[in-house]
């Protein structure tokens, strides 16, 4: 096996709460009493758009909240949405302590629309953690389609047995194993660590 030499890391569900997943947007009709199935429709047919970078974050809500009166502001329910986002203080440590051996190039492969993105980069300092941000909102191309890993490949001029992709969700990791990556699907911090240490991966 090849040592590996980049470290690819999902954001939200590995290194942060998810941004805007299912359980996100469950709290948010709950809290400004929004029609679920009216909402979801919505929300269904622009999800590729917001999270490809194609739409902003304003367009998605005028088009899922805010295409007739609403008892609450735009800025109230943008802040709902942001305050939503939360760090897994363990794994950012661990992804801190990795980065700073200066042994790994580090990148994020990640579905998040821009706003959300940029918001969470700054808010969580992941400019310090990592060198690139391969996020759908940058590179027009959602997980788990084949080519967001590819290019990841191709922008770090990777040999893909060098490369080890860390994701919660199973289906995000099987194009990246078709490629050749190593992979390792995140379920605790503990665990990621010695799944980390198998394949030679040391903090210092």
């Amino acid at each position: 096996m090849l040592r590996i030499s980049a470290i690819f890391w999902d954001v939200g569900g590995v290194l942060l709460t998810n941004g805007w997943d299912r359980a996100q947007r469950e709290k948010a009709l709950e809290q400004f009493h929004l029609d679920r199935e009216e909402f979801n429709d919505r929300h269904e047919m622009l999800v590729s758009s917001f999270e490809r970078g194609k739409i902003s974050l304003d367009e998605y809500l005028d088009r899922t909240i805010f295409y007739r009166s609403r008892p609450f502001t735009r800025d109230e329910f943008r802040q709902f949405m942001f305050a939503l986002s939360q760090p897994k203080s363990d794994e950012l440590a661990l992804a801190q302590e990795l980065s700073r051996s200066g042994k790994y190039l580090m990148s994020t492969i990640n579905n998040e629309s821009r706003e959300m993105n940029l918001y969470r980069i700054e808010k969580f300092g992941l400019r310090e953690i990592f060198d690139i941000f391969i996020s759908s909102c940058f590179v027009g191309l959602r997980k788990p389609e084949r080519d967001i890993y590819r290019l990841a490949l191709e922008i770090t001029q990777k040999v893909p047995a060098q490369c080890c992709f860390i994701d919660d969700r199973d289906l995000n990791l099987e194009s990246a194993e078709k490629l050749g990556m190593q992979t390792i699907r995140m379920q605790t911090v503990e665990q990621l660590r010695q799944e980390l240490r198998k394949l030679g991966v040391q903090e210092v």
